[in-house]
This record gives structure tokens, C-alpha cells and sequence, in this order.
């Protein structure tokens, strides 16, 4: 009997288990409508889980329906997760990337010219139309060099009177040199050390300790009563570099003229980014960045000591990547979205740069677009660019759009009118850009730019000027005409140089660029 007793016992245990795992499972007894769900099955340790912990099987998103089994992705789903998220990374890996890229790319462009060290590239006639430079001014003869520590410590001997800049390869701000530098303008000597170098210091030497192997030496030197000679013969008579090793016998500068030469020094925006980015990775210490920032090249494949091969998936995101890369940061550039990042409330006139150098939203965060504009328009990056400085330096107001908020057309004529007063002890330029190249425009003038130093230039009876822009000048106003070209696009810079403080307090402002009838 109690075998029979302990049977039906059982029999009973496995018809409720059978109901209750039959309701858990969603099946229906054959009386349940077919809609309603099947209340979940509850145990000793169960309890609510909070809103927003669970993801439902099903979930639409931008980037298409994302599927689910209880929480596990679906295999298509997978794909489509890390496809999006190597183009992310990609793309912030992209425009964190572009000082680095434009580095390298300055790099190989001064090795056409000469050897690392050895090898100042100078525009003893200013620099023309004909140089592919990133908004370079034709006012100044800049001498851009490409110092290399490898193989130790670099004494540079700047010349007096000039105003420059030591930049790593990471396109950081390692020191001034020249005016604003440790020598004052007097001239002096800079020993450049390699990273974490611990070896005996001499005297006599302004210490640079850069952070990367790689680094570039820009400077101006400026004319006198207009004339570029003066400063280019002080360069010729001062500048040297050499190892610290051989100061008892340094060897000659290899001086080059690049005025009028045919040359590129603006960096890739396609696939070739990549590979360029590379480089600096490999040369260079881990040390000198941050690890997030190379945690971002790592995910799409770029780490030191590594060879960078990315598969046919990745190479075709990274061409994507490239491409929506260099629409982007000439989007940031164009039409920034932050207030701070113009002049005047409802104006088009921009700040050439904003968060200081170093593009600092606050102390340790950074201002992502501030620096992504930066990098992609602009060169040399030094304290000294948001420093204001009455009567000294300069000030580079820009503007890319009319009074109307339209892009400037090459087609068009528009008029920039400069009140009376214009606040500069020294002089005053407008230069125009080509928006493809943020490089001078070229057209049939040598130098696209009108200034204060423009030889017969109008100026009106109150001490006003109008500068015009327009593929012909009108009638009369050649000299204080900039040529434009039919279906292109273009941007200008209004350079002030020694500003005053009517530019600085804002009681003295440029008018809004006027489309002419």
C-alpha cells in the first residue's frame, strides 16, 4: 500500500510540474486566449528588476533592428553592433588623429627638401600662392624645420629677432623660441633633448624636453621697411643645428627657398591618413600620449610594435571612416556650433582659435572641436596665440560666410568695409583662402590679399577701407581687390598686427562681408 500510496504521489508531482513548466515556457491550456502572456515563473530568490536593465528581443535603432534571445544578440545582430562600433571608434580615432597625421605629413614634405636637422626650408620671397600651406600669411619669411633626436640631444641656435616655436609630434606646444621664447628675441641656444633623457646637462642652453623624437621648428622673421632680405640674411648668418656631440665642429645649414615653388605641405584626408598615423605611432614613445587616445587606435588596429594590416571589412571601414572624417572636421570648421567660438553675438566673424593651446573646455577637458578646427585649418600651435598682447602680436579674426549667413561664391562680388581707426600699431591684411585646400587661393595674383602695406591703396576720406572680392575688380578699385574664381568656394583671414585695445575692448569691429548687387 505504501508503495501504491507513493506512486500516485509521484504521479500527482509530475502532472504540476509538467502545468507549470508548460505556463513558464508561454504554452496555453487549450481554453487561454492566444494573447495573453503567460505570467513568469517566480522561484525563492526572485524579485523586480528595476525599468531600464532589461533589453527587449527587439529593438529598433538608427542603424537598423537589433534582435535578442533574453538579453543574448542575435548573430546578425553581432555583426551589425561591431561594424558600428569600429566605425565609431574610427571616426573619433580620425579626428583625434589630425595633428598627429598633419605632423607626418609635414615631416615627409620637409624631407623632399633636405635631411632632418640639416634643412631649413625658408620663402626668402614670402610665401605666394604657389605653397600649399595650411592659412600661411604673406607678410613674414617663415623657415619651417624638422628636428630629429634619435640620435641625442639637438642644439638649435635661433637667430635674433625672430618669433617661433618648437611643436612634438603629437602637435603639442613644447617651447617658444625667439620673442616669446626663453632668448627674448636676443637669439640664443635651445638644447632639445630625446624623451626621457638623463644624461648630464651642460650649461649655457635653454632645456627643451619634448615628449617624442619627432619634432617641428617653425619661426618668422619679419621685414624691414618691407623688404624680406634683412631677416633672411640674419637667418643664413645664426641659425644652426647640430648634435650636441659635435658643437666643436657643427656642420653646415642647408638653406632652401621654397618662394614660388610648386609644394604641398596640407596632409591627406583619405585612406592614406591611416598609414601616416601609423608612423607616428610606431616611432614614437607610448609615453607621449594619453591611454585612451591610443586606445582608440588600437581598436581599429594601430599599435606599437605591430604591423598595421587591417582585413578587407576593416579596410572598407576605414575608408568609410576617412571619408566622413574629412566631412566632419570641415563641418566643425565651417559652421562650428558654439557660441564662444565666434567674435560677436549673430556675427560671422570666428576666432581662429578657442579653450587655449591647449584646447581646453575647462582645466583637463578638452575641447574636442576647438581642436578639431585648429588642427585641420591651422599651423603652430603656442600659448602665445591666446595671450592678449596690446600693440604686439597679432590677431586673426576669419570668416567663411557673408552678412546673410550664405557661403562666399567665387561667381560673386562682396565688400569688407574696415571703419576708420583701424586699431594696429604696425599693419593690418586680408588674405582669402581656398576652402579645398585651406591654402591661398590661386588665381593670377602672386599674393590673393589686400593690405595696409598695398602699394596705391584707397583709402576713404574718413580713414576708412573697402576691400572687394569678385572675379573683377571694380572699376577704380584694383588695388583694394582680392580675385575670386567661379565655382569656388573661399574663406578669408583679417590679420591685425600689433593689435590695440579698441580691437580687444570691441569698440572697434570689422563690418559683416556685404554681397554686392
Amino acid at each position: 500500500m505504501g508503495t501504491r500510496y507513493g506512486l500516485a504521489v509521484c504521479l500527482v508531482l509530475g502532472l504540476l510540474i509538467t502545468i507549470t513548466v508548460g505556463h513558464s515556457s508561454g504554452q496555453q491550456s487549450s481554453g487561454a486566449p492566444a494573447s495573453a502572456p503567460a505570467p513568469p515563473a517566480t522561484y525563492k530568490m526572485t524579485t523586480p528588476i528595476p525599468p531600464g536593465i532589461a533589453t527587449p528581443n527587439k529593438v529598433e535603432t538608427s542603424i537598423g533592428t537589433l534582435n535578442l534571445s533574453d538579453g543574448y544578440p542575435a548573430p546578425e545582430t553581432i555583426e551589425k553592433i561591431y561594424d558600428n562600433l569600429d566605425r565609431s571608434r574610427a571616426l573619433q580615432a580620425y579626428l583625434l588623429g589630425i595633428p598627429m597625421v598633419n605632423q607626418a605629413s609635414m615631416r615627409a614634405s620637409l624631407r623632399k627638401f633636405g635631411p632632418d636637422n640639416q634643412t631649413d626650408v625658408i620663402w626668402e620671397n614670402l610665401v605666394d600662392s604657389k605653397t600649399v600651406e595650411l592659412t600661411a600669411n604673406d607678410n613674414t619669411v617663415y623657415s619651417f624645420i624638422w628636428l630629429d633626436t634619435h640620435k641625442g640631444p639637438l642644439v638649435v641656435e635661433i637667430p635674433p629677432k625672430v618669433l617661433g616655436l618648437i611643436d612634438d609630434f603629437w602637435y603639442r606646444w613644447v617651447a617658444d623660441v625667439g620673442i616669446t621664447g626663453a632668448d627674448k628675441g636676443r637669439g640664443g641656444k635651445y638644447l632639445v633633448l630625446p624623451p626621457g633623457y638623463k644624461g648630464k646637462l651642460p650649461k649655457g642652453y635653454h632645456v627643451v624636453r619634448p615628449s617624442t623624437y619627432g619634432n617641428w621648428l617653425a619661426f618668422r622673421s619679419f621685414l624691414v621697411d618691407g623688404s624680406p632680405k634683412p631677416g633672411v640674411e640674419s637667418v643664413k648668418k645664426h641659425l644652426k643645428i647640430y648634435q650636441l656631440a659635435d658643437s666643436a665642429k657643427p656642420p653646415a645649414m642647408k638653406f632652401v627657398n621654397a618662394s614660388g615653388m610648386p609644394s604641398n605641405f596640407v596632409a591627406p584626408g583619405d585612406y592614406s591618413f591611416w598609414n601616416l598615423l601609423n608612423e607616428v605611432i610606431q616611432e614614437e614613445p607610448s609615453e607621449g600620449s594619453d591611454p585612451t587616445t591610443l586606445g582608440l587606435f588600437a581598436s581599429i588596429g594601430m599599435v606599437k610594435g605591430k604591423p598595421f594590416n587591417p582585413d578587407a571589412r576593416m579596410k572598407k571601414i576605414l575608408e568609410d571612416a576617412a571619408n566622413i572624417g574629412a566631412v566632419t572636421a570641415r563641418t566643425i570648421a565651417f559652421k562650428i556650433r558654439g557660441e564662444d567660438a565666434y567674435f560677436y553675438p549673430n556675427s560671422a566673424w570666428r576666432l581662429p582659435f578657442f579653450g587655449g593651446y591647449k584646447f581646453e573646455v575647462s582645466p583637463g577637458v578638452a575641447n574636442l572641436d576647438g581642436a578639431a578646427f585648429f588642427y585641420y585649418f591651422a599651423t603652430g600651435v603656442t600659448p602665445a596665440m591666446a595671450e592678449k598682447m596690446v600693440g604686439e602680436g597679432s590677431q586673426y579674426p576669419w570668416a567663411a560666410q557673408d552678412s546673410q549667413g550664405n557661403p562666399f561664391d567665387g561667381a560673386k562680388t562682396y565688400k569688407l568695409h574696415l571703419p576708420p581707426n583701424i586699431p594696429v600699431k604696425d599693419f593690418w591684411s586680408v588674405i582669402v583662402y581656398d576652402n579645398q585646400t585651406r591654402s591661398m587661393l590661386q588665381t593670377d595674383q602672386r599674393f590673393p590679399s589686400v593690405s595696409s602695406q598695398t602699394k596705391g591703396l584707397l583709402v576713404n576720406a574718413d580713414g576708412s577701407v573697402d576691400v572687394y572680392f569678385g572675379p573683377k575688380a571694380p572699376p577704380g578699385k584694383e588695388k583694394n581687390w582680392v580675385q575670386t574664381i567661379p565655382g569656388k568656394g573661399w574663406f578669408m583671414i583679417l590679420r591685425l598686427y600689433g593689435p590695440l585695445e579698441p580691437w580687444f575692448n570691441k569698440t572697434w569691429r570689422p563690418g559683416a562681408i556685404e554681397l554686392q548687387p
